[in-house]
């Protein structure tokens, strides 16, 4: 049995969702179009792309022929399509949460046996990962985003959630 398994790796997967959906929920709408630099996406793709990205991961994981190789640039497309897709504010909070939940309950379905699989990289470096560090990725991706919505907030003068509760924790 693995000291950190598929019910640890959805409960922290949930605890990051939460965290960026209110990051979503703190942004007013009329600044989800707000891009911080010309040729990046808005605060809505970025959201939406946070939001549906673990599809990604899904679909390496969970491809019933091994020894075919997984379409990325066919899968980074079809993602960057979803996320440019024009949504209301309320959409995306919705996105963020049934995608989210999804995401959740498909990783907590996930055996130890298939956790610890070993996979080998196609490049090579490392030789090979284990299933449960590949999927940690998940959650790694979306917090390497977190941080960028976090840098949008200041910029719009918002003080991000963990900021302000970390402050009120010391008063």
């Amino acid at each position: 049995m693995m000291d950190y398994g598929a019910k640890d790796l959805a409960r922290s997967f949930r605890t990051v969702r939460a965290n960026t959906a209110q990051i979503a929920n703190d942004i007013p709408e009329d600044k989800y179009t707000f891009a911080p630099a010309d040729g990046t996406q808005t605060v809505g793709q970025l959201l939406a792309h946070i939001a549906i990205t673990y599809r990604l991961f899904q679909a390496m994981h969970l491809q019933e022929d091994p020894s075919k190789p997984v379409d990325f640039q066919k899968l980074f497309a079809e993602i960057d399509a979803e996320a440019k897709k024009p949504r209301s504010k309320n959409d995306i909070l919705e996105l963020l949460n049934t995608e989210g939940e999804k995401c959740a309950e498909w990783l907590q379905t996930l055996s130890d046996e298939f956790l610890a699989e070993r996979v080998d990289m196609p490049n090579g470096d490392p030789p090979s990962k284990s299933r449960l560090e590949m999927l940690m990725s998940i959650k790694e991706h979306e917090m390497h985003h977190r941080g960028q919505l976090m840098l949008i907030e200041r910029i719009l003068g918002i003080v991000p959630h963990l900021t302000r509760q970390r402050e009120a924790a010391r008063n």
